[in-house]
C-alpha cells in the first residue's frame, strides 16, 4: 500500500515538473499588444508566466525548453461577454442555465455557481484560441445575476477561475417584459430598476447602523452596484434605451457601468463620450431585430475614432451552436473599418482592461499569464488555422484546427 502510495506521488510530482518545463514559442511575427509588432520574435514561458519577449535572437532560452513555431503568435483571446457554459450546446432545458424564469430580479445569483467546464462549446471557443471568457446569466432581466471570468482550459470550475463575481448583469428594454409578466414598459423598467437600487442602497445602509436587520443576498448585490464595489453590465441596446442608462447612472454616481450591446451606440456616441463608460459592443455579425434592429457593422469603427473605450463580445446566441467566436467577428469589423490591430486589441487587451484583468491577461508582457495563440497565417483571415494554444505555460493545443 505504502508502495503505491510513493509511485503514485512520484508520478503526480513528474507530471507537476512536466507541466512545469520552460516553453519558447517562435514566429515571424508576435502581436504583443504592448507595442508594436515583433518581427521574428519568440515568447519566453516558465512556471505559466511569460518571463522574456523579444526578437528570437535576443532573448535567453532555458536549457531543456520545449519549443512551438507559428507564423504569427497573439495573446490568448479574452471574450469580454458571453454565456458559454450557461447555455450548453445540447439546447435543451438540462443544459440551458443562462436565464432564471422566477423572476426578473435575481441579482444574487451567481454565474459561478451554474457554469459547465466540461460543456463541449467550452473547449470549441478554447480550440479557435478564446483562453479567457466573462460569462454569465444572459440579457432579459432586469438584474439576471453575478458574472464570472474564467480560463477555458480547466475541466471544473474551481480550477477555472479568475475571478467568482465580476460584474452584475443587467438588461434596460422591452426584452425583460417579453421574457417576465413585469415590468412591460421601457419606463417601468427604468422606475423597477431605480427602486431596487434605493433599496440596496438603504439596506447597506440599515446594516451599518446599530440594529443591522438579517441579511439579505439580492440588496446587498444592488448595495454592491450601487457603491461601485461591484460593476453595473447593462444591456440596452436602442438609442433611447442607452440615453436613459447613462441618466440612471448619474443618480448613482459612484456607479462603475459598463455598456453592452450597444447596437445603436453609433446614433449616441456623443451622450457615451461625455459619460466616460466603456462599451461591451455586440457582435459584428449579430442577427438584427428587436431592439437591436438598427445595429450597424461598423460601430466599432466609430467607438475607435471617438475615443470610446470598447471591447467586441459573442454575445448570448439564441440558436445552435449557442455561442460565437470573437476572432471571427473582430474579423469582420476590419471589413468595416476597424484596423485590424485595433481589431485584435478589441478581443484582447481593451477587452482584459474593461474586465479588470488587464495586469493578468491580454497582452504578451513579462510576469503576465502565459495565454497565446499560434497561427499558421494572418489570424483575420478565413483560410488562417489555430495551430497551437498555450494556457498558464500549458501547451493545451498542439495540431492546426
Amino acid at each position: 500500500m505504502n508502495r503505491l502510495v510513493l509511485t503514485l506521488a512520484l508520478l503526480f510530482t513528474a507530471a507537476a515538473s512536466a507541466a512545469q518545463d520552460p516553453l519558447v514559442v517562435y514566429a515571424d511575427t508576435v502581436y504583443t499588444m504592448a507595442g508594436a509588432p515583433i518581427v521574428d520574435g519568440a515568447v519566453v514561458i516558465a512556471d505559466g508566466r511569460i518571463v522574456e519577449v523579444g526578437q528570437a535572437g535576443r532573448v535567453r532560452v532555458p536549457g531543456g525548453a520545449r519549443e512551438l513555431r507559428g507564423a504569427v503568435v497573439t495573446p490568448g483571446f479574452v471574450d469580454v461577454r458571453s454565456t458559454v457554459g450557461l447555455s450548453g450546446l445540447l439546447n435543451q432545458p438540462q443544459d440551458q442555465d443562462a436565464l432564471d424564469s422566477g423572476g426578473p430580479l435575481q441579482p444574487s445569483l451567481r454565474a459561478m455557481d451554474a457554469y459547465n467546464a466540461r460543456d463541449e462549446l467550452v473547449d470549441w471557443l478554447l480550440s479557435f484560441g478564446v483562453t479567457t471568457v466573462h460569462t454569465g446569466h444572459r440579457p432579459g432581466a432586469l438584474a439576471a445575476g453575478q458574472t464570472t471570468i474564467v480560463k477555458t482550459a480547466y475541466p471544473t470550475v474551481d480550477q477555472a477561475l479568475v475571478d467568482s463575481t465580476t460584474m452584475l448583469a443587467m438588461t434596460v428594454g422591452r426584452s425583460v417584459g417579453q421574457n417576465f409578466d413585469a415590468p412591460g414598459t421601457r419606463a417601468r423598467v427604468i422606475a423597477e430598476l431605480r427602486s431596487a437600487l434605493l433599496k440596496g442602497v438603504a439596506h447597506a445602509e440599515a446594516m451599518a447602523g446599530d440594529d443591522p436587520p438579517a441579511r439579505d443576498l439580492d440588496n446587498e448585490a444592488l448595495a454592491a452596484v450601487a457603491s461601485g464595489a461591484m460593476p453595473a453590465l447593462i444591456t440596452a441596446d436602442r438609442a433611447n434605451d442607452i440615453l436613459s442608462v447613462l441618466r440612471l447612472a448619474r443618480e448613482f454616481p459612484q456607479m462603475d457601468l459598463v455598456l453592452s450591446g450597444a447596437a445603436e451606440a453609433h446614433l449616441v456616441l456623443d451622450a457615451i463620450a461625455e459619460a466616460g463608460v466603456p462599451v461591451v459592443l455586440h457582435p459584428t455579425m449579430a442577427r438584427a431585430g428587436g431592439d437591436s434592429e438598427a445595429l450597424a457593422f461598423d460601430t466599432a469603427a466609430k467607438l475607435k475614432a471617438r475615443g470610446i473605450p470598447f471591447a467586441i463580445q459573442s454575445g448570448f446566441e439564441a440558436y445552435v451552436p449557442k455561442t460565437r467566436v470573437v476572432l471571427f467577428e473582430a474579423a469582420v469589423a476590419t471589413a468595416y473599418g476597424l484596423a485590424r490591430e485595433d481589431a485584435l486589441a478589441a478581443i484582447t487587451i481593451d477587452a482584459a482592461r474593461i474586465l479588470g484583468i488587464g495586469d493578468r491577461v491580454g497582452s504578451l508582457e513579462v510576469g503576465k499569464d502565459a495565454d497565446l495563440v499560434v497561427f499558421d497565417g494572418d489570424p483575420l483571415e478565413t483560410v488562417t488555422h489555430v495551430c497551437g494554444v498555450v494556457v498558464d505555460g500549458r501547451v493545451v493545443r498542439e495540431t492546426c484546427f
